[in-house]
């Protein structure tokens, strides 16, 4: 495969790939009533002005609604509006002035492109006052017009934001329960179809966004979170049990999987519950089912073994259920002190030390600010130089469009430009066939908008094409004239559009110089991850490499996705990398096999041998870590494969023959994983930079 052949591809796919709708629909009508009701209410009572300033607050402020905790969704929600109106007041205020507000374009375009640092959410702000910048100033106000438009779209924000939380009182920890029966819905999956390497990437997935709404910040307080907080730890644990299962049911007589599928139902009901926030009565009957099955299973067991993960497991489920009947709001006065505590993890750092780390003309946020800092500044130089009509559209476009990566700049441009025709196209034919009257409009307007949220994810290019009808309807009720205004719109995102992907193609932050750092971090993460077992660490210090781990591991998959999206990609480099990627997760799953078997109180007798050898394993791959960002230099392969023989002969004489016979097969595994990553980084040398 070429770069050429690649880059076409992935044109093609931009245009027709969708996806699934990842928005509830009734987060995407809740939206939309912050949009149209306000304007409802002012053009009934005779103030359509200010019915349109608060929808506008609201539409501006619409994707910072995710899903999370509602503590941490109002603080995002509160800091978008606040942004958005801040923003506003600027442009009411000095929109009449070019040079001021180029001033204030540069300011608040690198101040926004570097909140890419802070993650998806907190960017969508730092977008939407660029936006409401350049929008504002097309109309500029005097103080008090300024001070009153400000406050109508930070009120319109605020709006939304309680609609979004409006069920807070009642459900208080919904977000929390939502998150953890996802994560117990996939341990059942795993469960009733165990696999030795434990690879289940929706699982992973899952357990990262549950992370992330439990301990990240502004997560919820409460008796109930310390119940939550078990569950996650419990989930973490019931997994590696599952795991080691699937590693010691070598003998295939049944037992492993008759308890399985027993767990499964635990595991399913224990889901409902969280879902439903109802007591865990169903997952009770299941659990008393699996421990009658356990005792049938056991009876004159020594409790090694298979045996001796089918007990934990037991308890671990008990627990499971135990916890559920205290999580939620409905639970939460009977809620006890955690039975486990979980460390400290995801303490985010300094926001301004993260900033100051990123002012560097190296970092790809530093980058992405400055690009949208210029390409802001001249897109509106240009609309007010050229007197365009409807200019506002072309340096809002450009916010919009640009992107810190090549192929989502590509992407969002291609799908804005085709959105926006086909919006316009859209817009005018629905409004010739619909009343000349506010409430049809309003209809129309209601019906783009419910489009818009839920599509956005979608599909981008429909998704744009009825935000596009959304805006030109909210501004017709503002007196601009939706088919007047359709060639001058199509021109500004075309401009605004190519402007963009011009300044990414003149000061570029191609993936292909980024991609071996980031599988040279996720390489060193995997190594911490071996390091973790040696000794072995506590349960709590696993716990957080485990989650390092996967936090490497998404950048890594990110990094290859854009590098793959981008033109001119040398193939070698790109087989290089996926390759890499490849074998480093067998690597990590093996990882986690290994911890499955010491995941028990006692330590196994066997693991003083197994010990040094995985940590010689460690070293090994953190040497080709390093030399995979060498400019000189290549690592040689490990010679692990003899050591590992030497291993097998010790395991040889162990005393329990299933525990041994699991650690020979993985740490064959390990040696394989390890020389396979050695050979693919060897090539390193022969692959342009």
């Amino acid at each position: 495969m070429n770069g050429r052949y690649s880059f076409r591809a992935s044109v093609i796919d931009t245009l027709i790939r969708t996806k699934r709708p990842d928005v509830p629909v009734r987060v995407a009508l809740r939206n939309t009533a912050a949009v149209v009701l306000p304007m409802a209410l002012g053009i009934l009572l005779g103030y359509p002005e200010i019915g349109l300033g608060v929808a506008a607050g609201a539409l501006d402020t619409m994707f910072s609604d995710q899903p999370g905790p509602y503590q941490q969704r109002l603080s995002r929600l509160f800091l978008a509006a606040l942004a958005a109106g801040a923003a506003s007041l600027v442009g009411f205020l000095i929109g009449d002035w070019v040079g001021p507000m180029c001033l204030a374009c540069l300011v608040c375009g690198f101040l926004g492109g570097m909140l890419v640092v802070f993650g998806p959410d907190i960017a969508r702000v730092g977008m939407t006052s660029m936006l409401l910048l350049v929008i504002t100033a097309a109309t500029p106000k005097d103080l008090i017009g300024a001070l009153s438009g400000g406050g109508l779209i930070f009120a319109g924000g605020m709006l939304l934001a309680a609609f979004s939380v409006a069920a807070w009182p009642l459900q208080r920890y919904r977000p929390e329960r939502l998150a953890l029966a996802v994560v117990y819905r996939g341990l059942a999956d795993l469960a009733r179809k165990p696999q030795k390497d434990g690879e289940a990437p929706a699982l992973a997935d899952a357990m990262n966004t549950l992370q992330t709404t439990l301990l990240g910040r502004h997560h919820a307080h409460g008796r109930a979170m310390e119940a939550f907080r078990v569950l996650l730890e419990l989930a973490e644990r019931i997994r590696l049990e599952l795991i080691a299962m699937a590693e010691l049911d070598a003998r295939r007589d049944g037992m492993g999987d008759m308890f399985r599928a027993d767990a499964a139902r635990v595991l399913d009901a224990t889901a409902d519950a969280l879902d439903a926030a109802e007591p865990p009565q169903r997952a009770e009957r299941a659990l008393a089912t699996l421990q009658a099955s356990e005792r049938a299973l056991l009876a004159g067991s020594t409790g090694t073994g298979l045996g001796g993960h089918i007990r934990a497991l037991s308890g671990q489920l008990a627990a499971a259920v135990r916890n559920t009947n205290w999580a939620g709001s409905r639970g939460e006065e009977r809620a006890q002190r955690a039975e486990t505590a979980l460390p400290e993890t995801l303490r985010s750092g300094s926001a301004l030390a993260t900033l100051r780390a990123n002012l560097t003309p190296g970092s790809v946020a530093f980058r992405h600010s400055v690009r949208c800092a210029v390409v802001l500044t001249l897109a509106f130089a240009v609309s007010r130089h050229f007197a365009l009509p409807h200019g506002y559209w072309l340096p809002m476009t450009a916010a919009i469009v640009l992107r810190p990566d090549f192929a989502a700049t590509f992407s969002f441009g291609l799908l804005r430009v085709v959105g926006t025709i086909l919006g316009l196209l859209l817009t005018t034919f629905v409004l010739r066939l619909t009343p000349d009257v506010p409430w049809a409009h309003l209809a129309v307007m209601g019906v783009l908008c419910v489009g818009f949220r839920y599509l956005a994810v979608a599909h981008y290019g429909i998704a744009v094409a009825a935000l596009t009808g959304t805006v030109v309807v909210l501004l017709s009720f503002e007196g601009v004239d939706p088919n007047a205004a359709m060639a001058d719109r199509v021109l500004n995102t075309v401009l605004g559009s190519g402007l963009a992907l011009l300044a990414y193609l003149l000061w570029p932050s191609w993936e292909r110089h980024q991609a071996r750092t980031s599988l040279s971090t996720m390489l060193r993460a995997y190594a911490d991850y071996l390091d973790a077992l040696v000794a072995p660490a506590d349960r709590g210090v696993r716990h957080e490499v485990r989650t390092a781990t996967r936090t490497a591991r998404t950048n890594a998959q990110a990094s290859v996705d854009r590098m793959r999206a981008e033109p001119g990609t040398p193939a070698v480099l790109l087989e290089l990398a996926e390759t890499l990627f490849a074998n480093g997760n067998r690597l990590a799953r093996t990882a986690m096999a290994l911890e499955s078997l010491i995941d028990g109180d006692d330590l196994p007798e066997a693991w003083t041998h197994v010990g040094p050898f995985v940590h010689e394993a460690a070293v090994a791959l953190r040497a080709q870590a390093e030399a995979l960002t060498r400019t000189e230099g290549v690592a040689v392969p490990p010679l692990l494969r003899e050591h590992q023989r030497h291993l097998m002969a010790s395991l040889g004489r162990a005393t329990d023959r299933e525990l041994a016979g699991a650690l020979e097969r993985l740490t064959d595994r390990l040696t394989d994983n390890v020389d396979t990553i050695a050979h693919v980084v060897t090539r390193r040398s022969v692959t342009p930079a």
